[in-house]
């Protein structure tokens, strides 16, 4: 009987439909690379998606997260997204977690049975924290580095995080994990292209002088529709890959 997976199973087989169903994937971060990342997780069958996030939609994320419409402006991501999940695949179990990933909140995390783990949040120092207890744990993880002020998706590449160039935030990640002792065996998605600076006159323009609620020193990044999405995207292709091939199933 055809249902909503039946062509994801013609590469997969019926094995790796099984494969997904057994599967629990995190997603941290549900905001232009994460949403699209928990969607896509969600349409390949997987059984339990783990959605951690606290922020609430925001207008200006209407350009490139998928949960964000004018009539979801103030709803918490996780939850918006836990139910537009439920909406594709009702048998699976979505967990939404309305908290941001901190050193007083993680443990909450690492409560569930994690088969894999989607890093698509922005701040830096828990990005680190969230790697190294992957990694003390042996649970795979893959992790997003830059998608803003970047026009050009096909500049992505996966790759250990040792190998990485060009891209700010992979160099301070990289930065930070060398300090904490983990120089290598992190794989990332990242992009080569050089990031593109945000016009002076429309940041004026849209982050007034007193806004300070806005994140990131008043200057926020520049971001679309075309470029964050493939990162989470790629993110999904390895995990999934991978979690097959870990139920002996190659593609």
């Amino acid at each position: 009987m055809l249902n909503q997976f039946s062509r994801t199973e013609l590469a997969f087989g019926p094995e790796g439909i099984e494969a997904m169903k057994r599967s629990t994937v995190a997603v941290l971060g549900i905001g232009g690379v994460g949403s699209i990342a928990a969607e896509a997780l969600a349409r390949t069958g997987v059984g339990r998606i783990i959605l951690i996030d606290k922020d609430v939609v925001d207008i200006t994320n209407i350009n490139r997260q998928i949960h964000a419409l004018t009539t979801t402006v103030g709803e918490p991501k996780a939850d918006l997204m836990r139910d537009r999940i439920k909406l594709i695949n009702p048998e699976c179990d979505v967990v939404s977690l309305r908290m941001f990933y901190t050193e007083e909140t993680y443990e909450k995390l690492f409560e569930y049975p994690l088969d894999y783990v989607l890093d698509a949040s922005d701040t830096i120092s828990y990005k680190v924290h969230l790697i190294k207890q992957c990694l003390e744990r042996n649970i795979p993880i893959i992790s997003s580095m830059g998608a803003a002020n970047k026009v050009d998706p096909t500049k992505f590449q996966v790759t250990d995080i040792s190998k990485t160039h060009t891209d700010p935030v992979a160099r301070v990640v990289r930065q930070k994990l060398r300090r904490e002792g983990v120089k290598k065996g992190v794989q990332v998605v990242f992009s080569s292209e050089e990031p593109k600076k945000p016009r002076e006159d429309v940041t004026q323009r849209i982050v007034p002088d007193n806004a300070p609620e806005i994140r990131k020193a008043q200057q926020p990044p520049a971001s679309n529709a075309f470029v964050p999405p493939v990162a989470g995207l790629i993110m999904v292709s390895v995990a999934v890959r991978e979690l097959l091939a870990k139920s002996g199933i190659s593609l």
